[in-house]
Formats: structure tokens, C-alpha cells, sequence
């Protein structure tokens, strides 16, 4: 399975290819998607991103994550995050949304196992 392409993004919305759903945030593995809802681990913009909000998408095979930090950068990513996806043996790009989308697109249509978790907002 490969992973899906995002189609659009734009301030608090994405889309990805071959879903009706529009997201504000969200998770994306080979050959699925779903909303990033923060309020499953607690998420805040700090401390940021933890280790629960990938565990979803480690689990699905991935050789690379991309985190979307926000338009603005507001959304930290802790070096134990970082870590965690290391120890599992997974690439990770931490870039700000658009530029993070870019890449991922970028490394989906090259047939890499990406996964990637992304904020559209700040």
C-alpha cells in the first residue's frame, strides 16, 4: 500500500486524495488517514507532539515520519518524541506545515513507507 497524497492544504484545512473528509489536523500511513485529534493524548502546543500522537502511525510500517509543526511553528516536537521514532528505527522530518506536506508528498510519490502527523493551524 502506498501512502496517500495530500491533495490541498490550507490554513486549518487538508485534504487528502481519495477522502471526502476535510481535516484541521491529521494522521496520514500507507493507505490511510484520519483526523489528529489532540485531545486522545493530551497534546497541547507545549510541550507538543508525544510519542502517543505516532504510536498509530509507527504501528502501520512506516520507514519515515514528517511532522507538521503549524503554519507559524507553534507546535513543539521534544527531543524525546524525536527519539522515540529513532529507537523504532524511523526516519524523521520535523518541518513547518507546508513545507512538511511538500516532503511528504514528495517522498509518498517516490514509493518511501511515509507516515506523517500534521497541524494546520499556528
Amino acid at each position: 500500500m502506498s501512502s496517500p497524497e495530500i491533495a490541498s492544504l490550507s490554513w486549518g484545512q487538508m485534504k487528502v486524495k481519495g477522502c471526502s473528509t476535510t481535516y484541521k489536523d491529521c494522521k496520514v500511513w500507507p493507505g490511510g488517514s484520519r483526523t489528529w485529534d489532540w485531545r486522545e493524548t493530551g497534546t497541547n502546543h507545549s510541550p507538543g507532539v508525544q510519542p502517543a500522537d505516532l504510536e498509530e502511525v509507527v504501528k502501520k510500517g512506516v520507514k519515515t515520519v514528517v511532522i507538521g509543526r503549524g503554519m507559524s511553528e507553534a507546535l513543539q516536537v521534544p527531543p524525546s518524541t524525536v527519539d522515540y521514532l529513532k529507537k523504532n528505527g524511523i526516519d524523521v522530518l520535523v518541518l513547518q506545515t507546508e513545507k512538511a506536506v511538500a516532503e511528504y508528498n514528495a517522498l509518498a510519490a517516490q514509493g518511501v513507507r511515509v507516515g506523517g502527523v500534521f497541524h494546520s493551524t499556528c
